[in-house]
């Protein structure tokens, strides 16, 4: 194999990064089991996903194969059982090609990222892989970054962007940041300030933007108030503190939107004025999403079942 591959296989197999004895430990243990903890709807899903994997299950980005039937097989509980995601409007994610999904950001953990991840992986026909672009603060966690690389969530950067989408991937994207992830129960599901660098990929890309809200997140995860001495020992920009005090999202029923791909024309070097127009329009379809949702996400609390 080429070097390329080798650096790749370096990283997945025990024993191959003798500086990451835990890894290695790690990975001795989970590799020889992974059909038997990976779900038989992942393992048909994997083989069905349109991505160009080599002979050792990895492909040009380092994402693995392995890591993704892990990966999704622990979001499957999620999605399907703790948090009892529904999904609306899926006949609007491309099939194929590439696609920008552009989100509200809730809930004090990123639990929204990886339901959206796991809907178009367990929900969509045929699967796709979902790509995230990851924090900074985030890279710089214990195995973190190694494991998103893996599974397909990248460091933010636009040329990451740029490329997933010219080679034809979904990328999903939260204008709001973290500002929106870390927003008080009291402001819940009010969209915060939308930066316009996805708009500006968008256009010089040609790439479809597919709108949505995510529901559910705000009452799983209430933050009332962030306790900032926490964060700054863990590197993170805040630390949410919901009314139980544990940082965990309740076992309650979410909701996913999506919307109608909306295609804007333009090269990425337009004016300000114009870009933010166009990231206004964004914003005004999400909002919409979030208030239909949330009446659905009532609907749902008064039934037996959310019961």
């Amino acid at each position: 194999p080429g070097l390329l591959e080798l650096a790749l296989w370096c990283g997945l197999q025990p024993g191959a990064c003798p500086e990451r004895p835990a890894w290695d430990r790690l990975a001795r243990h989970m590799w020889p089991r992974f059909e038997q903890i990976t779900s038989r709807d992942v393992l048909d899903r994997l083989d069905r996903l349109d991505l160009p994997f080599n002979q050792y299950g990895m492909d040009p980005y380092g994402i693995s194969k392995q890591h993704i039937g892990l990966f999704m097989s622990m979001l499957e509980v999620f999605y399907k059982y703790y948090f009892r995601v529904r999904c609306f409007g899926l006949e609007n994610i491309p099939r194929t090609g590439p696609g920008m999904l552009v989100s509200n950001h809730s809930g004090g953990v990123p639990a929204d990222g990886g339901m959206i991840i796991a809907s178009l992986f367990l929900a969509l026909e045929p699967p796709r892989v979902v790509h995230g672009m990851v924090e900074k603060f985030a890279q710089e966690w214990p195995f973190v970054s190694q494991w998103f690389s893996r599974v397909g969530q990248l460091p933010g950067l636009p040329e990451h962007a740029i490329r997933l989408l010219n080679d034809g991937r979904l990328l999903m994207v939260f204008p709001e940041g973290t500002r929106g992830l870390g927003k008080l129960y009291k402001d819940r599901y009010n969209l915060s300030h939308f930066g316009t660098g996805f708009m500006r990929i968008a256009l010089q890309t040609r790439s479809p933007i597919v709108p949505l809200a995510f529901i559910g997140g705000e009452e799983a995860m209430p933050t009332i108030f962030h306790a900032k001495r926490l964060a700054r020992m863990f590197g993170a920009p805040y630390w949410p503190v919901p009314p139980y005090l544990l940082p965990v999202p309740l076992p309650l029923g979410c909701e996913i939107h999506y919307g109608k791909p909306m295609h804007f024309e333009g090269t990425g070097n337009e004016p300000d004025e114009v870009v933010e127009g166009y990231v206004e329009q964004v914003k005004s379809v999400i909002n919409m999403l979030v208030i239909r949702g949330r009446a659905v996400h009532e609907q749902r609390r008064a039934g037996a079942e959310y019961i």
